[in-house]
């Protein structure tokens, strides 16, 4: 019985481990060939539109692009194997160690992002279920539409406009004052820990007036979808057999709904917040770019602006595996939570 249980366990892992792989080669593939067929010449972007005939043969030769595409494919995927996503030709330095460099800001950023899309979304669509077709449903589905329906770059630029140019509440676009730039040691990348570690608050002020108006809009964002779920995995609940047997045996509403409904909807909610999550991650360009925000998603843009296509497949191709990790690890979450998906 327990060799049994066991030789289940391993197949499952092995299942799971292969399923990531194939889903990792084809995130490979796709974002390869996409790189391919963009109209950029990346020799063009080395050697410059003035350069000799000769210069420009010997780049294209180094570069590989004179073999067939697949054997072009083998080769990058063997660097990508290795750990190597090629060389940015804008900084000069490995992709990789850009990423290093750029990715901590985003992932701060996202991370503000889903924490305050958490803890106003999922109260939120609580509210909505419990007063289904009643104001308050009216009033959270119509400001979650909003969330959806408004260009992000048009929110984000009137929010700078009103809050930051008008107003003066907030901090302008990047993550610190031209003045306090210097004023602490670069540690983690994340710059509220940062300038926390520094110990002197003004800096630390500083960067979290940067830093609040964008965590907001993204936390905006990522309520509106997590809301909306919310909303409809509560009403799911709220109507099962369950939930009828409970109010018949006098239970207060209030513990009907949290301690019952509520902790039901969490198991599937966990999935919903970590895509949401991966949403933010991979789509803040958007934000980061308006903010001007040093982040991935704006290196991955100006990568792209600049013919830089070694970066911007590197980019895509890290946050690609970023969202099939979340995926993984939610639905790992889902099945420890919940024994019946087991």
């Amino acid at each position: 019985m327990g060799q049994s249980r066991l030789w289940r366990a391993v197949r499952r892992l092995a299942d799971g481990a292969l399923t990531v792989a194939i889903t990792l080669l084809g995130l490979v593939a796709l974002t390869f060939f996409i790189g391919r067929i963009v109209p950029i010449d990346p020799v063009l972007t080395i050697v410059g539109e003035k350069a000799p005939q000769a210069v420009y043969d010997r780049v294209f030769i180094e570069l590989g692009l004179d073999k067939p595409l697949y054997e072009q494919f083998f080769v990058y995927l063997g660097e990508v194997i290795r750990g190597d996503l090629g060389t940015s030709f804008v900084t000069t330095r490995p992709v990789i160690v850009d990423i290093g460099r750029f990715f901590p800001a985003t992932f701060e950023l996202a991370t503000l992002g889903i924490v305050l899309g958490i803890i106003l979304g999922v109260p939120a669509g609580v509210v909505a279920a419990v007063n289904r077709e009643k104001w308050p449903d009216h009033l959270i589905r119509v400001i979650g539409l909003i969330g959806y329906s408004v260009p992000i770059f048009w929110l984000s630029l009137m929010a700078l406009l009103v809050f930051y140019a008008r107003l003066e509440w907030v901090g302008g676009p990047g993550q610190l004052d031209i003045s306090y730039q210097y004023s602490y040691t670069r540690v983690t990348g994340l710059v509220l820990v940062d300038t926390a570690m520094s110990g002197d608050f003004a800096v630390f002020a500083n960067a979290l007036s940067h830093i609040i108006l964008p965590a907001i809009l993204l936390g905006y964002y990522s309520m509106a979808y997590i809301s909306r779920m919310t909303r409809s995995l509560m009403l799911e609940q709220l109507n099962a057999e369950y939930v009828l047997t409970a109010r018949i045996k006098g239970l207060r509403e209030a513990v009907v709904v949290t301690r019952h409904a509520l902790r039901n909807a969490a198991i599937p909610l966990v999935t919903v917040i970590a895509l949401s999550y991966g949403m933010l991650l991979e789509g803040s360009v958007l934000i980061e770019t308006v903010f001007a925000w040093p982040g991935l998603g704006n290196y991955i843009a100006s990568s792209l602006l600049s013919g830089d296509m070694e970066a911007v497949l590197g980019g895509t191709l890290v946050v690609g595996a970023i969202f099939v990790f979340l995926n993984v690890a939610s639905d790992a979450l889902y099945r420890v939570l919940d024994p019946r998906s087991r």
